[in-house]
C-alpha cells in the first residue's frame, strides 16, 4: 500500500508541475520569448468620395495679379531682347539695366 501511495503522489506532482510549466513556456510559432509583442494594427484609412463639380455652377476666377518675376529673370529676358534687337554688348548692358528696373 505504501508503494502505491508514493506512485500516486508522484503522478499527481508530475501532472501539476507539467501543466504549470507548459502554460509558462507558450511561444508562438516562429517567435522568440525575447521578442517584444507586435505593434497594434493601423487604423483603417478614411475613404471619401471626391467633390464633383456642378455643371451649371458659375466659374470662379482668380483676379490677383501674377507674381512678378525675379530680378535675375528680368535681366535675362532683357538681355535676350537686346541681343535679338542687334545691340552690341555695351549698349545691351545699358538696355538690360533700364529694362529690368521698369
Amino acid at each position: 500500500m505504501k508503494h502505491l501511495s508514493i506512485i500516486i503522489c508522484a503522478v499527481v506532482a508530475v501532472l501539476l508541475v507539467g501543466g504549470a510549466a507548459s502554460a509558462q513556456q507558450f511561444i508562438p510559432p516562429g517567435g522568440s520569448r525575447f521578442n517584444p509583442p507586435p505593434p497594434p494594427p493601423l487604423p483603417a484609412p478614411k475613404i471619401e468620395a471626391p467633390v464633383v463639380p456642378k455643371m451649371d455652377a458659375p466659374l470662379s476666377y482668380d483676379y490677383r495679379p501674377a507674381p512678378r518675376p525675379s530680378f535675375s529673370d528680368r535681366i535675362a529676358r532683357c538681355l535676350d531682347e537686346g541681343a535679338a534687337a542687334g545691340l552690341r554688348p555695351g549698349r545691351r548692358a545699358a538696355y538690360s539695366r533700364s529694362c529690368a528696373n521698369q
